[in-house]
């Protein structure tokens, strides 16, 4: 699943632009979800005094509303961006505010001021209100989602990519850049996805069917340890593939 965001100012011309995103990927016959972020502290969809907001207020963790035509899951916390985007399985998914992913970024604007104050390496296009003014920013291409969806989209499909991990540097340096470094070097093609050491598939951990990932240090010590205890069996395969299933209900 690729994803990104569009980020920028209120009443710049997010939301028209993801619209319009949205819209002709559907045309290219792409499945596409997306993620509103709401910066209103008082936010909430469940209201005082309705049965869910009881079942909460009891000490439910999860609530769940399910009426004749959408169902609802009301978390009790914030979740981060990688916990939201592992419930999607679409082929993209769209970002609506939020700049703390390490994702590409459309930056939608009315001025030029708003985009020297959002502008970072992860950004890859300029698009909102501005774009009828202008045709690039600092090299990027500026494109009216209501004049060039299909300039936009195209652009899209060359740039972005699945969702990159996102460590602190004391923790990953292993392609030899942070996080946040590589992601920018990506989308100048500078760097590759496949760059990226944590989402090498040599070593994986699921948990309840969930992928984990891991840290190179991390992925040294599981496969050490396992090899350590499995290389003493017959059978046992230098570089060979060993698989390791722990619970009940797995397939023999």
């Amino acid at each position: 699943m690729k994803v990104f965001s569009v980020v920028g100012y209120s009443k710049a011309g997010k939301t028209t632009t993801i619209e319009a995103i949205i819209k002709e990927l559907k045309k290219r016959n792409y499945s596409v979800g997306s993620v509103k972020d709401i910066h209103f502290e008082e936010f909430k969809i469940d209201t005082e005094g309705t049965n869910t907001d009881r079942h909460r207020k009891a000490g439910a963790e999860l609530v769940t509303a399910r009426g004749l035509f959408e169902t609802d899951i009301l978390f009790q916390e914030k979740l981060d961006i990688y916990k939201i985007a592992s419930f999607y399985e679409t082929d993209y998914l769209i970002l609506e505010g939020v700049r703390e992913a390490n994702v590409p970024i459309i930056l939608a604007a009315d001025c030029i001021k708003d985009l020297d104050e959002r502008f970072d390496g992860r950004s890859f296009l300029v698009s909102g209100k501005i774009s009828d003014e202008i045709n690039e920013y600092k090299g990027l291409p500026a494109i009216s989602a209501l004049s060039n969806i299909e300039g936009i989209v195209d652009k899209i499909e060359e740039t972005v990519f699945p969702l990159l991990p996102d460590y602190d540097p004391k923790c990953c340096t292993e392609c030899g850049y942070n996080c946040r470094k590589l992601c920018e070097r990506i989308i100048s093609g500078k760097n590759k996805f496949s760059d990226c050491i944590v989402l090498s598939d040599e070593v994986q951990l699921k948990l309840n069917g969930e992928t984990i990932k891991m840290v190179p240090f991390v992925q040294s010590i599981l496969r050490n340890t396992i090899e350590g205890v499995v290389g003493e069996l017959d059978g046992y395969l230098k570089n060979g593939t060993i698989e390791i299933k722990i619970g009940k209900g797995h397939e023999q």
